[in-house]
Order: C-alpha cells, then sequence, then structure tokens
C-alpha cells in the first residue's frame, strides 16, 4: 500500500498534462517516408470508412483546483492522528441534534476513546480501503485512455474525418478495462470535419482540433464503475463503500455508552447509528459534488495526430493505423499545458 503522501502526489498529478502509451507499435516511423519496414501505399488507397481508435494519456501536471479538493476530501480522512475515529465521530456528530450534539461536542475526546477502545470492531479496514481509492485515483490519471471512432470520408483531394469519443479506458493494478459513456448516462464526444491528409509513404496526419471532456464526469466513471467495484464488489457508489467500512450499529452502541457514562442517560444506539450512516452518506455526496464542480470547465485536448497507415491485406484500403502520436495542449479553466507522448492506434471496423 502506497503512503498517503504518495496517494496525494499520485493524484495531484491527475489533472492536465498528458502523455501516454500504444498497442501494435512495430518500430516504423510515421514521420520518415523512407522507412523500409512496411511498402508504400498502392495508388488511389481508399481511406474511407470508420475505425476503431485507442488513445492513451498519462495526466501529469498542472493540477486544476478543483480536482486538488476531491484530493484533500480524501485526505482529510485519513490525515488525523486518531482517524479512522476522529473522523466518524465529526460525521457522526454533525448529523445529530439538539441537547446531544452539545454532550458529544464537549465530550469529543472522551467518546472518541470509546470508538478507539472497539475500533477493530468498528472500522477495521478503513484507513487501507480509503487509502487504496486514494492510489487507484492516481493510477487512472496515470493511465488514462479514451475510446474512440474516426469516420473517414473524402473531401476534394484530400479527406476528412469526426472524431468521436465514446467511452473511457481505465489502467489499474495491471489491468485494463473500457467504460462505454453510454452505460454512466454520459453523452459521446464529437468533433466534425476534422481534417486528414494521406502520403504514398503512409503518413496520416490529423489535423488540429479540440476535444472537450467532462473530466468530472469521467472520474465520477472511473469511482463508481472502476475503482469501487475492486476494492468492494457489493457496493456500487461511494457511500455504500463507506458504509460497508464501518459498522455504524457498533458506532452507535459506543457512542450512546460514552453518553451515559457521561451524564447518566443515552437517546439509545439507534440514534447514533442513525447520524453514523446519514454522515457517511453525506460524506460521500460532498466528494461527488466536488467530482461534479471540476465540469464547471471542460478539459479541453488541443490534438494534432501523425501515424502511419496501412493497408495490411492489400486490398486498397486502409485497415490500420498504428505507431500515433498526438501533440497540443490540454487547458483546463483556460490554463494550457504542452502534450508529451500521448498516443493513439486503430483498425478498420
Amino acid at each position: 500500500m502506497k503512503t498517503l503522501t504518495k496517494f496525494a502526489f499520485a493524484l495531484s498529478l491527475g489533472a492536465t498534462a498528458l502523455t501516454g502509451c500504444a498497442a501494435d507499435v512495430d518500430g516504423t516511423d510515421p514521420t520518415d517516408p523512407t522507412d523500409p519496414v512496411d511498402p508504400p501505399l498502392p495508388e488511389n488507397v481508399d481511406a474511407a470508412g470508420k475505425y476503431k481508435v485507442n488513445s492513451s494519456f498519462d495526466l501529469a501536471t498542472n493540477l486544476p483546483g478543483k480536482v486538488g479538493e476531491v484530493t484533500n476530501t480524501f485526505i482529510s480522512m485519513t490525515d488525523d492522528p486518531d482517524d479512522p475515529s476522529n473522523y466518524i465521530l465529526d460525521q457522526l456528530i454533525a448529523n445529530t441534534s439538539g441537547t446531544f450534539k452539545s454532550i458529544l461536542q464537549g465530550a469529543k475526546p472522551f467518546v472518541a476513546g470509546y470508538i478507539n477502545d472497539r475500533i477493530l470492531e468498528i472500522a477495521p479496514d478503513f484507513i487501507s480501503t480509503i487509502l487504496a481509492v486514494g492510489n487507484d485515483f492516481g493510477q487512472v490519471a496515470k493511465n488514462f485512455g479514451l475510446n474512440e471512432t474516426l469516420e473517414v470520408s473524402k473531401a476534394g483531394e484530400g479527406w476528412v474525418a469526426k472524431h468521436s469519443v465514446l467511452g473511457a479506458r481505465f489502467k489499474i493494478d495491471g489491468v485494463e478495462a473500457d467504460y462505454p459513456f453510454a452505460d454512466y448516462g454520459t453523452e459521446p464526444v464529437i468533433v466534425e470535419s476534422v481534417g486528414m491528409s494521406l502520403e504514398s509513404s503512409g503518413k496520416l496526419t490529423l489535423s488540429d482540433h479540440t476535444v472537450g471532456l467532462a473530466y468530472g464526469k469521467v472520474l465520477r466513471i472511473a469511482l463508481d464503475g472502476a475503482i469501487i467495484p475492486s476494492l468492494d464488489p457489493t457496493a456500487t457508489n461511494l457511500a455504500q463503500l463507506l458504509q460497508h467500512q464501518v459498522n455504524c450499529n457498533v458506532v452507535g452502541q459506543a457512542v450512546n455508552d460514552a453518553v451515559v457514562d457521561t451524564v447518566g442517560f443515552g437517546p439509545g444506539p439507534g440514534v447514533f447509528a442513525t447520524a453514523c450512516n446519514l454522515g457517511l452518506q453525506k460524506a460521500a455526496d460532498a466528494i461527488y459534488g466536488k467530482l461534479a464542480g471540476i465540469d464547471g470547465s471542460a478539459l479541453e485536448l488541443g490534438l494534432t495526430g501523425t501515424a502511419k497507415a496501412l493497408d495490411k491485406d492489400g486490398n486498397g484500403q486502409i485497415d490500420t493505423i498504428q505507431t500515433g502520436a498526438w501533440t497540443g495542449t490540454a487547458s483546463y479553466a483556460g490554463t494550457p499545458a504542452p502534450l508529451a507522448g500521448a498516443t493513439f492506434f486503430g483498425s478498420r471496423m
């Protein structure tokens, strides 16, 4: 398990500048028309058609502030020496009212001791699970992929493409998986009329265009679709993950016992168990709110692409796009950062 510091650093990298790696690389150089590995394209080769494309990025620098707020919220769950007891108690107190809220606030260190005495029963895996969420968030940022299509048609003496982003691909602990936007109620991102040129050497160039991503929604997909199920297959959202890590019934009993010892009577453990569950739900909602807040500005990828196009089966049609490299910038809230090494590859559908 990585330390909290490493987690914060990893997630802090998850915001703007982008790099990556692609599959199906054969060592050819798409910028070198004399490359001898693959033969030149046949005369009048046909590039028209639809291609499945995968792009890979490493989100490496210039963390947007709102992404940093998400980082800090996760850190707050684990950074106090008395966590998770202190964090759990804070959520419970925030959702208790009246006399007993005042009692808990005045006797917080004493009540926290009751929780600490039972922590192995209350939340034995809370810290390790939250740190794992942070570590996996960092991996999502480091190994961020997009699943796309290019629809190419003839345009005068050249070509034009429609570039559609249909989903995301995340790599966590060496395992890659695809997450279609449609499965999460998210619209595809479509860029029309992207200029494309094709040389006899096979060099394929996609002209400068901008892909605007709702990055907060993509991170929500990563959290709910990839990270949480890998840590707890019975949880489908962050509130369930937190509630499965904290036995609020035992918390309620411990807090009620502490109150009884303090003032001689208590409202019963059920009151505090309900406040515990409600607090964890609100904590999850706050994190989701911060993810949604990221989308106040789009993460804009200004892309220019260069690749090698091949007609591997010799039928006069392009069937493979390989050794693709994106250059350009990534910009969030008007602050650009350069792309470095972002890659793509594709094949005819």
